[in-house]
């Protein structure tokens, strides 16, 4: 983040007007003869004693905030002085990061997505969370609570933080006319062959499948991360295609941030912190907008270490991220809807809660949250989706 940014001053940003994009909100469903395998049995904690003295904390940049990019942003300087807890936080750039930083069993708790915490539940580095130890729960938005990428049979792994949808992103000044579609990013002709940028993960493949159930229908795809090997195959054609377009792929915000500053990319997906990022620095403008085909997106979850040294402080830290005023200031520096319904009445700009659709379920609805991949296709093709593992070796191969 930069020490100038303001983001009262970039909220101005496209309002998201999703359409026809289909919910990943049943995905994880189990129908008879389709139950994925249960996930290690771990304990849960009972109660919150005192705190250690310590948290371990592994964050995306913007998420636990101690005054150091901006000393007028700090949330956790206030939390240590409350509870005792010395935060130490490693940011993790990507998924991939964050889950083998947590198989160390190194750290307390991580801010995960949708994309890295079935394979954190499923390889037994989280522990199930006891929602009744954490007050602030209570008025987290019931859209967000047991979904599939945070619970798996009814059990809660974490507690909900912020959510938001992938943005497609450009600068104004070379792509004149506003784009509608995700196909300004697939087109094979576009006269943006190589300044076309998009997310460097294997979820990604979610963004083609997503494009391609708006753009072929016989493919029969319900759901982008429910893929089997036909649906999977036509996604991975396309961003074998599309790979010749991009001039560079992105990770780490800062990456996409920098080019479009140096005008290396002026078109792509992204997420919206990286436009307000980029408008804030002033030296282009990006637009964005959730283009007709509806958008992918991310519902990050605090979830705690299965090997937490440190247990009570993690669960401290849980209630105080999701307190109203701390959940709304998170959500403002970093540009994302806060999942506490409380923390709209606190945020600095009074409009920011309708402009990110907060409360708003049928929005949230809307958007294909990022959730890790698995056989179970979870409806009645049984077992015949291609897993995380597949998706990952085929990215390689889409990259070259």
């Amino acid at each position: 983040m930069r020490a100038s940014l303001r983001w009262a001053s970039v909220l101005g940003a496209a309002t998201l007007a999703l359409a026809g994009c289909g919910s990943s909100g049943t995905s994880g469903s189990t129908t008879a003869g389709n139950t994925p395998p249960a996930p290690p049995k771990l304990a849960m904690q009972s109660a919150v004693g005192a705190g250690e003295g310590t948290l371990n904390l592994i964050a995306w940049a913007g998420y636990a905030e101690n005054g150091s990019t901006d000393k007028k942003v700090d949330w956790v300087t206030p939390f240590q002085a409350q509870s005792g807890c010395k935060v130490n936080v490693k940011i993790g750039n990507t998924s991939d990061e964050m889950v083998a930083l947590m198989k160390t069993g190194q750290y307390d708790g991580v801010s995960a997505s949708g994309d890295a915490t079935l394979r954190l539940i499923y390889g037994g580095d989280v522990a199930p969370v006891n929602t009744s130890l954490v007050p602030n729960y209570a008025t987290i938005s019931d859209f967000l609570k047991d979904r599939p990428w945070n619970s798996v049979g009814g059990q809660m792994y974490g507690i909900p933080h912020g959510w938001g949808a992938n943005v497609l992103m450009w600068n104004p000044k070379v792509v004149t006319t506003a784009p509608t579609s995700w196909g300004a990013v697939f087109d094979p002709s576009s006269p943006y062959q190589g300044k076309i940028t998009a997310y460097d993960s294997p979820i990604y493949i979610a963004d083609a499948a997503l494009y391609l159930k708006a753009t072929r229908p016989e493919l029969k795809i319900t759901n982008p991360y429910e893929l089997d090997a036909t649906q999977f195959q036509a996604a991975v054609e396309l961003l074998k295609a599309q790979r010749k377009l991009v001039g560079e792929y992105w990770s780490s915000y800062t990456t996409e941030v920098s080019s479009f500053g140096a005008g290396n990319s002026v078109i792509g997906t992204a997420w919206q912190v990286n436009a307000n990022l980029i408008n804030g620095e002033g030296k282009v403008k990006v637009e964005t907008a959730v283009p007709s085909e509806g958008a992918t997106g991310w519902s990050d979850t605090w979830l705690v270490g299965a090997k937490a040294a440190h247990p009570n402080c993690m669960y401290r830290w849980l209630d105080w991220i999701t307190s109203p005023s701390v959940n709304a200031q998170v959500a403002e520096w970093f540009g994302e809807a806060p999942a506490q319904t409380k923390a709209c009445d606190r945020t600095a700009d009074e409009t920011f809660c309708t402009t990110f659709h907060a409360l708003d379920q049928d929005y949230a609805g809307k958007i294909s949250y990022w959730t890790t991949p698995t056989k179970s296709c979870g409806d009645g093709r049984g077992n015949a989706c291609e897993d995380y593992a597949a998706w990952t070796q085929a990215w390689t191969q889409i990259k070259g």
